[in-house]
């Protein structure tokens, strides 16, 4: 089984970075167990979205943006819909990544103090760079997987050792409950999870590792284990988190610190180790999913070694390892994309939803009415939930 795990754990590290785990941290330390109802269903909202996704995938044997692009006959819309998505992918994972490369260096800081604090982030950069230029797709699926076991262990076991209440997480899982100003913490768990460049990421890798259609069944069961080990991960930040209400958070190592007094060192030292396996798999995932974002884009057709390839998961990385080192805080890209991705989800889904009800892309794999009733929910939430975010950010500038 664990030989046919493998993009399903890519897409669960890409969607547990550091934003993610703030979001957790700081709606634990807000309302408890409250919004655990919140992850899950963004958890089921991503499985449903990923499965659809890795089925085109594998069927297809190409990535989403070439499957969107055969499928829309008119030019101009063709273009202004690939124009969006490039600009999106590219631009908000470029503003990402400074994000993810900054979490890890928390996760260094954490472990190893402020000694070298400046060096960190190249440690990083140079980590990522090494294992994308490889170009070895079963090297990069081996590294990753291994990042995302230490990190959920890590967590899990951070979780473990506040010993929580296990009626109210059951309480908080499936009773919704929204609690005063908690509209803006529920976005942002959705925001961090049902994430758009994981649609496209997952296609492609998913086409890289299987070329049948009979390994169907065990691209399934890696989306739906892999997705939910992801969600396990979440939610045992947000309970850990739970411990220390009433203290002042404002990120995860905030935590870490209050946890200290309670827990001793071991609490601090696992979050670090989680932390820094959270930031260095978005790290690494980020930028590969830009790369074949423009790859499927521009039409180019070239695999993981190829110089086109490499240069614009290159430019991502670059500029991420470049706002930190050199003390920029991209706070006005991050805000673009947090713009770009509140309209590209659900346009990405809509997309999604269309072509893989399509017989002529999908044959006898196409969607069932409960898929697309599932899909259609989860696109009105986007909507709901996109333009919330949008006139968040709006609010901000």
């Amino acid at each position: 089984m664990f030989k046919k795990i493998g993009p399903g754990v890519l897409v669960a590290a890409a969607f547990i970075g550091p934003g993610t785990v703030t979001a957790c941290t700081l709606a634990g330390v807000e309302f408890g167990y409250a919004l655990l109802w919140a992850m899950l269903l963004s958890i089921i909202a991503t499985i449903v979205l990923q499965e659809m996704a890795a089925r085109l995938g594998i069927i297809t044997q190409r990535g989403l943006a070439d499957v969107i692009k055969s499928e829309i006959n008119s030019p101009w819309v063709r273009n202004l819909v690939i124009g969006i998505i490039l600009g999106a992918i590219v631009i908000g994972n470029a503003a990402y990544e400074a994000g993810n490369i900054g979490g890890a260096t928390l996760g260094l800081e954490a472990i190893f103090g402020t000694d070298y604090l400046m060096y960190y982030p190249l440690i990083i950069g140079a980590c990522a760079f090494i294992l994308l230029y490889i170009g070895n797709y079963k090297v990069l699926e081996k590294v990753l997987v291994s990042l995302v076991l230490i990190m959920s262990l890590s967590f899990v076991v951070t979780a473990i050792i506040t010993m929580p209440d296990p009626a109210q997480i059951l309480k908080g899982l499936f009773v919704p409950t929204v609690p005063k100003n908690g509209i803006l913490s529920i976005i942002a768990l959705v925001g961090t999870t049902v994430v758009p460049y994981n649609l496209f990421l997952h296609a492609s890798l998913v086409s890289e590792k299987w070329k049948s259609q009979d390994d169907l069944k065990a691209v399934r069961r890696d989306t739906y284990i892999s997705i939910a080990l992801g969600g396990m991960v979440s939610m045992a930040i947000i309970i850990a988190a739970t411990t220390i209400q009433g203290e002042t958070i404002t990120d995860v190592m905030d935590l870490a610190q209050g946890l200290q007094p309670l827990y001793g060192n071991a609490a601090k030292y696992f979050m670090g180790i989680g932390l820094f396996a959270a930031g260095i798999t978005s790290a690494i995932t980020a930028p590969l999913a830009a790369a074949y974002v423009a790859n499927s884009c521009f039409g180019w057709k070239v695999g993981l070694k190829h110089i086109k390839f490499k240069l614009v998961w290159m430019i991502i990385l670059g500029l991420g390892v470049g706002f930190l080192f050199f003390g920029y805080t991209p706070i006005e890209i991050i805000k673009f994309a947090q713009v770009a991705n509140g309209i590209l989800l659900p346009l990405i889904a809509v997309f999604l939803l269309w072509v893989v009800n399509k017989t002529s892309v999908m044959g006898t794999y196409r969607n069932t009415k409960i898929q697309n009733s599932f899909g259609l929910i989860i696109i009105v939430l986007a909507i709901v939930l996109g333009i919330k975010s949008i006139f968040k950010v709006i609010g901000l500038l």
